[in-house]
């Protein structure tokens, strides 16, 4: 999990680079045919069905823009929204409004149709222990929007980066020399950095598993593409010395039954790489 700094600094910077991206040496659009000083006032509308999210991503958007905009939230992140919807309204300099609606719509389109995808998996899982994780999937260089999608969907986040959790995935483990030399070089590595950061290792059978289970000196056993049968003899062998996740493959039809089997987590891919963002849209009213 990144610092609260960390997250700020993330945040900046995708905020930066986006609307340089957008803006470049001038919104030409709306330079050539509104005065500067003119003023105006816009709501956001959804036209469609979901969770909410990114409204406070778009008042960091605002603010930055011109910390002078006035944002009235009327419908808060995390919230089920429905066709009709007004989200909030933005007043203010007319010129920075229209600076800031693509990188703002842009952001709340994904991260909505994210936190939406989330929320439906979270009501699957109802009832068990099991919780969804997300993956680095992501969207390089908004993967901070992406995650934070995830947590207002009512999900989990994974490592965030390669940085602050250690996850030994079957390449690693290959190059390593096998199973027990990586966790024994890990180990030794970690010590000798000084690092407190956890460790999963990725088993692909059975037999894999037993030797984890053997070698010890991790926190949580991945799971991967294992059958329901595979999967309930790990969780019973494992016993919960070890955290469990199950992974590859899962989908919204199978996830419960995943959840069925024991596992402390499910992680997918598909949270964040395979949504359809929500409709909506930034309309100007007459104020």
């Amino acid at each position: 999990m990144i610092s609260k700094e960390q997250f700020e600094k993330e945040l900046d910077f995708i905020i930066t680079n986006a609307l340089q991206e957008d803006i470049g040496d001038g919104d030409h659009s709306s330079l050539a045919c509104i005065p500067a000083n003119a003023t105006g006032m816009a709501q956001l509308l959804v036209k469609d069905e979901g969770v909410l999210a990114g409204v406070e991503f778009a008042r960091r958007v605002f603010k930055k823009v011109d910390a002078e905009l006035e944002m009235d939230v009327l419908i808060p992140d995390g919230s089920l929204v429905n066709f009709g919807d007004i989200a909030f309204k933005i007043s203010g300099r007319s010129l920075s409004i229209l600076k800031a609606e693509r990188l703002v719509l842009n952001a709340m389109q994904r991260m909505s149709a994210i936190a939406t995808k989330t929320h439906r998996y979270v009501e699957i899982l109802a009832g068990y222990k099991t919780k969804i994780l997300d993956t680095r999937k992501t969207t390089p260089c908004i993967r901070v929007l992406e995650k934070w999608a995830v947590r207002i969907g009512g999900g989990t986040n994974h490592r965030f980066g390669l940085y602050d959790m250690v996850m030994l995935k079957d390449n690693h483990i290959d190059f390593a020399g096998g199973i027990e030399q990586a966790i024994l070089k890990t180990n030794n590595y970690l010590k000798k950095k000084g690092l407190d950061l956890k460790i999963e290792i990725e088993t692909r059978n059975l037999e894999e598993v037993k030797e984890v289970l053997r070698v010890g000196n991790v926190d949580r056993i991945m799971l991967d593409n294992f059958s329901f049968d595979d999967l309930r003899t790990a969780i019973k062998l494992i016993d919960g010395h070890f955290e469990t996740e199950a992974s590859g493959g899962i989908t919204e039809k199978t996830l419960r039954q995943y959840a069925e089997c024991g596992v402390d987590f499910i992680s997918s891919g598909a949270l964040t790489h395979s949504v359809s963002n929500m409709d909506i849209s930034l309309k100007a009213i007459a104020i």
